[in-house]
Order: structure tokens, then sequence, then C-alpha cells
């Protein structure tokens, strides 16, 4: 029987926070004009070129909730950005978000860009293992961005993120079915339901676009056990396209 994973809900940090350790892993914070969140993780080696994992948070949170997932992902291996999203309405209450309005659209690629290149700057990132993810509404951005951007990426995973809708998702389609998909949905999630997600499935295999998709009894939550696929499946990628590369090689 399986156990109730322990969730790994967004928690506001202190503003004042700019660098600390976690078990050797260390994040950082960067100027407030170009708002990131960066991790090294623990017993960085400068000369091996890590696979990047750009997060955009939780709606109601912003680019510190990178130090609450990835010690469940892994703080060994990875580097890992978080952009802050856009603010709320007052009505809707604190933190940042990702809407998807053409201006908003246009402006998530760019800090998804900056995030990236900053980290490149600071970091030994292997250009072709750079993942993007999210949950709730970084999730169905982090789908928007990696299917529009399909050779900047080499997966793309949406934690309760349903596919993003309007401006043209697909228009690269071609190039996007080489882009593997991972979704998960809580079992009892509101918003982002199994039914929609199946029904998103659907869409993904009528596209050919390579997508796993897994379900959590959860809500609509961020959970642990997420986090921990998440860390599995970017190294089952990784693993796959290395012996792709290798079986080429003997060709």
């Amino acid at each position: 029987m399986s156990r109730t994973p322990h969730h790994a809900k967004p928690r506001q940090e202190d503003a004042s926070i700019s660098k600390f350790r976690i078990e050797s892993g260390r994040f950082s914070a960067a100027a407030q004009d170009s708002p990131l969140a960066l991790f090294a993780p623990k017993h960085y080696e400068p000369n091996y070129a890590y696979p990047l994992l750009v997060w955009l948070h939780t709606p109601g949170a912003d680019e510190r909730q990178l130090v609450r997932i990835m010690p469940t992902i892994s703080l060994r291996n990875y580097v890992a950005v978080a952009p802050r999203g856009f603010p709320r309405e007052q009505s809707a209450g604190p933190g940042h978000h990702w809407p998807q309005t053409a201006d908003h659209i246009a402006a998530a690629a760019e800090r998804v860009s900056q995030a990236v290149d900053a980290t490149r700057r600071k970091y030994h990132v292997a250009e072709r293992r750079i993942f993007l993810a999210g949950f709730g509404s970084g999730g169905s951005m982090a789908l928007r961005i990696a299917l529009n951007e399909p050779d900047r990426f080499a997966g793309v995973l949406s934690l309760c993120g349903a596919f993003p809708m309007g401006y043209a998702p697909l228009r690269c389609l071609t190039r996007a079915r080489d882009v593997p998909v991972f979704l998960a949905v809580g079992r009892d999630s509101a918003g982002y339901s199994p039914a929609r997600a199946c029904d998103d499935l659907r869409l993904f295999h009528t596209a050919g676009v390579s997508v796993t998709m897994h379900q959590y009894p959860c809500g609509h939550e961020l959970t642990s056990r997420m986090l921990r696929d998440v860390d599995r499946w970017i190294i089952e990628q990784i693993t796959t396209a290395a012996k792709a590369s290798s079986e080429a090689d003997l060709w």
C-alpha cells in the first residue's frame, strides 16, 4: 500500500536572504532588478557540465521556492535557476504567477532566456541538457515556452499545469516532437483534474509528442513524490539520449 506523500508546499521566505546553504547545496539570489534564485549542487565540480533545471514557481510564490524544492529533487545532480513571475492582482493575494496573455508570454520567454544565460555565466552547464519545469500556471508556461523554442530544451515538466490555450502553442510542432513531456496530475485536483489531464494526453498523442503522465494521491498540490519523480524522469531522458548518441556513433 502506498503511503501518503509529504507535501512540499511553497513558503514565503525572508526577503533579506541573499545567500545560504542547505546540506552544502549553494543557493543565491540575484540583484533585485533581475530577480533570480540560483542553485549550485553539493560538491560542485567546475569541470563537469551539469544538467540545468529551470523552475517556474507555483502561483502565489516567487523565485525563492527553489530553496524549498531542490533538497527534494536532488542536491547533487543539477544546477538550477528560478526566475520570478509577474505580480498577481491585489484581489488574488500576494506573490507572483504566470498569466497566459501575449505580453506575459513574450516576457516570460525572455525571463527564462535571461535566467539560462545568467546561470551559464556563473556555472558550467551542459548546453543540450536544459530542462524547463513548473507547477500550476508555471507548468503551463513551461510547456508553452519549451514547445515554442524546442531547440533550446531537452525536456519539459508540467506539474498540475494544463496545456496552454491560445496563441498557437504548437506552431513549431515538427521540432516540438523532439521535446519529451512529463505531466503530473493530482487525483483529487480541482485546479487541474485528471479528466483535463487525459484530454491533454490525447492532444499530445495526436500531435505526435512524446509524453509521460503520472497521477498522484493528492489535490492541487506540489508534493515530495512529484519532485522525486522530476529527478527520476530527467535522469531517464539524459540516459536515453546518451545511449542513442552512443549507438549512433557506432554506425
